[in-house]
């Protein structure tokens, strides 16, 4: 089975409109969505073969991976309870 994506919009598809105000009206928003989609990608290509690391590189990643979700979600659901 090839390893899913975790992209946000997939993740959180009914918030694609707040995802997107934010990413062009919140600079602090724009630069964590970047950093998550850029951990995101390194852990896809470790779990698709593309890159070889250690365990502990590639769980770190997701750890990583899930803090900024989980600060990203804070954001968009703030904007989301105010809109």
């Amino acid at each position: 089975m090839p390893p899913t994506k975790h992209d946000l919009l997939h993740e959180f598809p009914d918030s694609v409109d707040a995802i997107h105000a934010l990413k062009m009206n919140n600079a602090h928003f724009a630069k964590l969505f970047e950093e998550y989609h850029d951990v995101d990608h390194a852990i896809h290509r470790v779990e698709s073969g593309a890159e070889v690391s250690s365990d502990e590189y590639l769980e770190s990643r997701k750890k990583q991976r899930l803090f900024l979700k989980d600060k990203l979600y804070e954001i968009i659901r703030a904007f989301e309870d105010d809109a």
